[in-house]
């Protein structure tokens, strides 16, 4: 794959990802700051490695799923490996522009 096609794969991810809302706050989960990293490799794996606003929330099992379908769907991945950390901790400050002024915490 060439540079450019992997750019391409990972910017379908990120709009991918900004379709998936957090059940419990109205943003989607890539301006929430959940999304710590996306890692496309030329074998056509996509890793991501995600956070939880809250490390007991009850609709986690839900969220990486969910993450693991609509990623796997993207054309280009054949397989997606979601990594759940809470290291470093959220918080609001991860949050962009967008979520802020959706929440009117800005």
């Amino acid at each position: 794959m060439t540079p450019e096609e992997i750019l391409r794969v990972e910017q379908d991810i990120v709009a991918t990802l900004k379709n998936i809302y957090d059940p419990e706050i109205p943003v989607n989960i890539y301006d929430l700051g959940l999304i710590y990293e996306i890692d496309y490799t030329p074998d056509r794996a996509a890793n991501i490695r995600m956070t939880l606003t809250a490390p007991n929330c009850p609709m986690a099992d839900m969220l990486v799923e969910d993450v693991n379908i609509q990623v796997g769907k993207v054309r280009g991945v054949e397989s997606v490996n979601v990594v759940l950390t809470f290291d470093p901790v959220w918080d609001k400050s991860m949050m962009s522009e967008e979520a802020l002024l959706e929440l009117n915490l800005f």
